[in-house]
């Protein structure tokens, strides 16, 4: 199904918004500015934040008239919002610098004038931003535990989104994942997308009545009740995407096979909203080497750095897995600030024994409970006080990978380019 886009009505003039809005708009630009000047960034959420507070109903007038797309999930949308981006081609405005609550989705929809937009949300913030913005789709990644002292539970997230997404023209869905399914069904239309799901612990329990979710190799069913895997549209044949437009081979510069998940995500999103040809967008994928600085790699003295963010258990899995065949030294990097989600425990879910027999050391505010739970699994790890580079220095030169959760992540990315 291809979702047609609409004629705007008064373009860019109208966009500016009348009365609050206007004035907010002209508010939000000076905050914006300041913040940039005084702190770095984009200044994109003190402006959303400005915004709301002078215009309330600003997120709602800015939309009017543009053709939106939201991405959400635990998982991967900062990466498939970058990658459905990339397959466009026609450079829609988004918020790139990954501010995905209401504050810096308002503060995106405020920074430019095009029609096109494809933004991320925090998966608590979407049932909002679909009310708000009223999006002509909205594209599922996953939905596992992550900040539990936010995302209490993953059902009520499930729940809110399928309220949330109901009368939604299309979304574009997970088809591995129940609780994606289940939300997405309330939807008028779904594109199913067969892109994987290897952490499976949070999706044992039917969305819908709360009986055993059963699995096979490659598919499940709720044991009591109807629901169960949809016949994906598209799906991942080794490193092809297949569905109805045939196979498209994929040359993704990102590694891993969560990432060419979220590339059969992005090349659907794109085909279905603005008539992509898969081939077409498949062939501009390949040129997004990384995204908000996950998996750049980076020269700091006489290491070649990999950098890589794992925030929870299912992103643990996924990248444990990918560095389980390389051999390289690890950098292990681990805080639990507001963002990162200040309870710790969801540790003792991931095994960490792949990394044994490797050089590994940890860093952060709590290295000490990351070099606790290593133990347990028989890693010999060190912990080193101090910057990315005192960890770097005990390291043979060479390559060296380096994982870390939210704010550590960005703490290590603002240390290798400041040099």
């Amino acid at each position: 199904m291809a979702v047609t886009r609409s004629a705007t009505l008064g373009g860019v003039r109208r966009r500016q918004g009348t009365g609050r809005t206007a004035a907010g708009l002209l508010a939000a630009r000076v905050a914006g500015a300041a913040s940039r000047a005084l702190r770095g960034g984009s200044g994109t959420v003190i402006g959303g934040r400005v915004l709301m507070a002078l215009a309330p109903g600003a997120a709602a007038e800015l939309s009017r008239d543009r053709v939106v797309t939201l991405v959400s999930g635990t998982n991967g949308k900062t990466t498939t919002t970058a990658l459905t981006v990339a397959a466009i081609g026609t450079s829609p405005g988004s918020n790139r610098d990954g501010a995905n609550t209401a504050a810096g989705v308002v503060g995106a929809l405020a920074a430019t004038q095009v029609e096109r937009l494809v933004m991320e949300v925090d998966e608590g913030w979407l049932p909002w931003a679909v009310e708000v913005t009223r999006p002509r789709s909205v594209v599922l990644t996953n939905l596992t535990r992550d900040q539990l002292s936010r995302h209490h539970e993953v059902g009520a997230i499930a729940a809110s989104w399928r309220h949330g997404l109901a009368g939604v023209p299309v979304v574009v869905a997970n088809a591995d994942d129940p609780a994606v399914v289940w939300a997405a069904l309330s939807a008028r239309h779904q594109i199913w997308v067969s892109a994987g799901e290897r952490w499976t612990a949070d999706s044992l329990v039917c969305p819908a009545c709360g009986a055993a979710c059963r699995r096979t190799a490659d598919s499940w069913a709720c044991e009591a009740c109807t629901l169960r895997r949809p016949e994906p549209d598209w799906w991942l044949d080794g490193d092809a995407v297949v569905g109805h437009h045939g196979r498209v081979p994929l040359r993704l510069s990102l590694p891993g096979d969560f990432n060419r998940g979220n590339a059969a995500l992005a090349l659907a999103a794109a085909q279905v909203t603005d008539t992509v040809e898969p081939a077409a967008g498949a062939g501009r994928l390949a040129e997004v080497p990384s995204v908000s600085g996950r998996y750049e790699q980076v020269e700091v003295g006489d290491h070649q750095v990999r950098l890589m963010l794992a925030k929870n258990p299912a992103g643990w899995l996924e990248l444990l897995d990918l560095l389980a065949g390389a051999g390289r030294p690890v950098v292990l990097l681990f805080n639990a600030e507001g963002v990162d989600g200040r309870d710790p425990s969801w540790l003792y879910d991931v095994s960490f024994e792949s990394l044994r027999g490797r050089q590994v050391r940890v860093q952060g505010r709590r290295a000490t409970d990351l070099l606790v739970r290593l133990r347990y699994d028989g890693v010999a790890a060190e912990a080193v006080p101090g910057p990315l580079a005192a960890a770097l220095a005990t390291l043979p030169p060479g390559p060296v990978d380096v994982v870390g959760n939210y704010t550590a992540f960005r703490a290590a990315l603002a240390e290798v380019h400041r040099g």
